[in-house]
């Protein structure tokens, strides 16, 4: 547990595939969460999401030790300076990647992204891919994420329904991820957080296993963030497991305090 949040992580490599091409890290001190999820031949996945979260929290590392630590890439107007700091360091994860699967020729090696990470009242979001980041308050759990897919985007065009699409060929079919360009296309977004909001970053095994009502009423179920991260993948193992599986579910505690001293800011704003 880290100071106003409560966490647990699980991954899990299934009940098909041979080895575990998900990779996550935790950076309690940072209150900073990442997932990947790796794709290529052999074990090429599976350094690719390596490299992914190693070199995101080792770049956030560093820029809180050394604020004045360049930026990979230019400044996005209109976000805080964390959310800079992390699509910073997202861009640097996709140049390792990168230059590793240039470098070993007979590999090609991309990986999805998700990290957030908390400060304060503001929770940063950077994505790629299709892992995904759900939000829960109360009973309404909010998909914070946009799957980059050829699925996804058939069925925001209209031209798949949601039936199609789940028993579509073309579900693995992804059109953003790291390491497959120099340079990448970041989702770069900031949400307010406030007490009782469960945040679940997961895989892909996880969503294609189970549906958002299951995903919600586990949450909902649990009150240990650890324990619900469990049963989301020992649920999704039981549902079939075709591919890796990973869960981070990430809790914002706090008492009746913080947020009645939200709400007096709040008025005190409106003045």
């Amino acid at each position: 547990m880290t100071a106003g949040l409560e966490f647990g992580a699980c991954s899990d490599k299934g009940c098909v595939r041979e080895n575990n091409e998900d990779s996550y890290s935790v950076a309690p001190e940072l209150s900073l969460f990442v997932l990947s999820d790796g794709m290529g031949g052999l074990a090429a996945g599976e350094v690719a999401s390596r490299l992914a979260v190693d070199t995101i929290v080792a770049h956030s590392r560093e820029a809180e030790s050394n604020p004045s630590l360049p930026f990979e890439g230019e400044r996005l107007p209109g976000l805080s300076d964390a959310s800079n700091r992390l699509a910073s360091a997202v861009r640097l994860a996709n140049k390792v990647v990168h230059e590793t699967a240039e470098k070993n020729v007979a590999e090609q090696m991309g990986a999805t992204l998700d990290a957030v990470r908390f400060t304060g009242e503001r929770l940063s979001l950077v994505h790629v891919g299709d892992s995904r980041v759900y939000r829960l308050r109360g009973n309404q759990l909010e998909q914070l994420t946009q799957d980059h897919s050829f699925v996804a985007e058939q069925l925001r065009l209209g031209r798949m329904t949601a039936e199609e699409a789940e028993t579509s060929k073309l579900r693995n079919v992804i059109l953003r991820a790291l390491g497959i360009d120099p340079e990448v296309e970041l989702d770069v977004s900031e949400e307010l957080v406030v007490p009782g909001d469960t945040i679940l970053l997961c895989s892909d095994g996880l969503t294609r296993e189970l549906s958002d009502a299951q995903i919600a009423a586990t949450l909902s179920e649990n009150g240990d963030a650890k324990k619900a991260a469990g049963q989301l993948v020992d649920l999704a193992k039981q549902a079939g497991g075709g591919d890796n599986i990973t869960a981070i579910v990430v809790r914002q505690i706090g008492g009746p305090a913080g947020l009645f001293a939200r709400v007096v800011r709040w008025f005190k704003n409106l003045g």
